[in-house]
């Protein structure tokens, strides 16, 4: 089972399939889903691949969270994850998705941070990876500013994206710095 976790502005508490309407309201704005490929255009299968996601399964402390402001009642804002890398691993994938009108408030940095100690220090992960389409700067941006570094560049299926990662030796001694 997931933790609920909590940061100074947000509740992110493991989504639930009561939260797929939501997700797929969000992955119907077309500048959600311009640098991720998935089934947004086939409503059936979009809500299908939801669904799954949401399911897992996933060892324990991974999945989805769904994002929220103050408590447990306030508007969907959003999402991030912790999860095998496209669902299949062996690497731990951390990524977010949000609504364009809570973009450039901080909130995704906000939350991915929050996913990222939880990694680290309550599982115990090695190592965190994001695969990012090299045109998203905004997410490039998050990667960045949680502490994930630009390994390489490769080629996943018909396109290139770039790989930042983070190892938890590399977290502890930038905390150690601070």
């Amino acid at each position: 089972m997931q933790a609920t976790l909590n940061t100074r502005r947000l509740v992110l508490r493991p989504r639930e399939l009561a939260d797929t309407d939501a997700c797929l309201r969000m992955d119907l704005e077309p500048e959600v889903t311009r640098y991720v490929s998935g089934p947004w255009s086939d409503p059936v299968a979009h809500r299908a691949f939801i669904e799954q996601r949401t399911r897992g399964p996933y060892l324990r402390g991974l999945g989805y969270w769904t994002l929220r402001l103050g408590d447990r009642t306030a508007e969907f804002i959003g999402w991030v994850l912790l999860i095998p890398l496209d669902a299949i691993g062996p690497e731990i994938e951390i990524g977010w998705r949000l609504r364009p009108a809570f973009w450039g408030r901080g909130y995704a940095t906000e939350a991915a941070n929050s996913v990222l100690r939880h990694g680290f220090a309550d599982l115990g992960l090695d190592e965190l990876v994001a695969d990012i389409d090299p045109a998203n700067i905004a997410s490039i941006g998050v990667a960045e500013r949680i502490g994930l570094r630009h390994r390489e560049a490769k080629a996943v299926k018909d396109r290139t994206l770039v790989r930042y990662a983070l190892t938890r030796t590399e977290a502890e001694e930038t905390s150690r710095q601070s």
